[in-house]
C-alpha cells in the first residue's frame, strides 16, 4: 500500500513538473508599436522606407524577467506598407519588390543562439520579391511587463532578392546596390 502511494505521488510530482516546464514557454503576438524600415543611398540622397503594418508570431521562455529562450518567431509585413516620404518612390519600390506577384515580406527563424544577457544571434530566412535567403542577425533583446522587445538590422543587396537596382528620370538617379533593414518588434501575451 504505501508503495503504491509513493509511485502515485511520485507520478503526480513528475505530471507537474512536466507541465510546469512546458508551459513556461508562450506564444506572444507582435503589437501595433513594431516598426520597419529599409534604408539606401541613390545618385540624389540617402532614402528610408517605413512600415508599422507587421503580424507575427513568436513562441519564448521568459523566466525570472530573463529571455531564457527564443523557440520560433515569424513575421509578415504587406509590402506596400513600406512607403516613403514620396509616391512616386513608393511606386518605383514596390516595381522593384514585384507587388504584383509578391504581396509580402516575411522572415521565419530557423535558430537562435544566446550571446550574454541582452544580446542573440539569430538565423532566419527572409524572403524578398519571392526569393528566399538565410541570414545571421545579431539582435538585442529587452524583457518588458508585457513581453519582448527585439532590435536589429541586416545588410543586403538587391541582388540577394534577384532585383534590379531601381532608377528615376530616364537612369540619370540610380539607387545604390546596399540596403539596410531595420526592426524594432513588440510582442506581448
Amino acid at each position: 500500500m504505501k508503495t503504491r502511494n509513493l509511485k502515485l505521488i511520485a507520478f503526480v510530482i513528475a505530471l507537474f513538473g512536466i507541465t510546469s516546464f512546458a508551459s513556461a514557454q508562450k506564444s506572444y503576438t507582435l503589437d501595433a508599436k513594431s516598426t520597419f524600415s529599409v534604408a539606401g543611398t541613390s545618385t540624389l540622397h540617402d532614402w528610408e522606407m517605413k512600415s508599422a503594418s507587421g503580424t507575427g508570431t513568436a513562441n519564448l521562455t521568459i523566466a525570472n524577467s530573463k529571455l531564457t529562450e527564443i523557440e520560433s518567431l515569424s513575421i509578415t509585413l504587406l509590402a506596400e506598407s513600406v512607403k516613403s516620404e514620396k509616391k512616386s518612390m513608393d511606386k518605383v519600390a514596390y516595381e522593384t519588390l514585384k507587388t504584383d506577384k509578391n504581396k509580402n515580406i516575411k522572415y521565419v527563424l530557423k535558430s537562435a543562439e544566446k550571446v550574454n544577457e541582452t544580446t542573440w544571434e539569430l538565423t532566419g530566412t527572409y524572403t524578398i520579391a519571392g526569393v528566399s535567403k538565410v541570414y545571421k542577425t545579431t539582435a538585442k533583446t529587452t524583457v518588458t511587463k508585457d513581453g519582448l522587445n527585439l532590435q536589429g538590422s541586416n545588410k543586403i543587396t538587391f541582388a540577394d532578392f534577384g532585383m534590379k537596382s531601381p532608377t528615376a528620370m530616364l537612369g540619370t538617379i540610380k539607387t545604390g546596390q546596399d540596403l539596410t533593414i531595420k526592426f524594432n518588434l513588440n510582442f506581448n501575451l
